[in-house]
């Protein structure tokens, strides 16, 4: 009854099944189910979509719609630290190009991938909502601001 999939322990699979089984049949349960799946894996993979249509009745086709229309969910891991750059209006004008190129470079990487040793991933995201601080990039929760492509070596490596 576990999830077939990489990374996924049969606790996983468990914990699993007691959200479906505690929200599949309240309506409109299906991305709150998602979300908790994505905390318990740290991502949504095709196996634990299939366990998700396989315990809800809900076809697959429509869990995958799901998943690939809002922008939380993730069909790929996540680091341990994860990077989002802004691309909003102002820190594009700024220069935020320049330091998702360094990004990418740094960390041998693109935007939607995550490291081999699983420490880093990285994604652009529109805005953050730190305007006057443009360019701007969030790590987890730490946010820093009037970047320039050099600073990005000795920001990587306080992480």
């Amino acid at each position: 009854m576990g999830v077939d999939c990489g990374n996924c322990s049969d606790e996983k699979s468990r914990k699993l099944l007691a959200v479906i089984e505690a929200e599949k049949d309240n309506p409109g349960s299906l991305i709150r189910i998602l979300h908790e799946a994505q905390e318990i894996y740290g991502y949504l993979p095709i196996e634990v979509q299939k366990f998700v249509a396989d315990n809800t009745g809900i076809p697959l086709a429509e869990i995958y719609g799901v998943v690939t229309f809002y922008a939380q969910f993730s069909l790929k891991p996540k680091g341990q630290n994860k990077i989002n750059v802004c691309l909003g209006t102002a820190c594009y004008v700024k220069g935020a190009e320049g330091i998702l190129d360094r990004l990418k470079k740094e960390l041998n990487m693109d935007v939607g991938d995550c490291t081999e040793d699983g420490k880093f991933s990285l994604d652009a995201c529109r805005c953050v909502g730190a305007c006057g601080l443009a360019p701007v990039i969030m790590i987890n929760d730490d946010c820093y601001g009037r970047l320039v492509p050099d600073q990005v070596p000795g920001i990587l490596a306080k992480y």
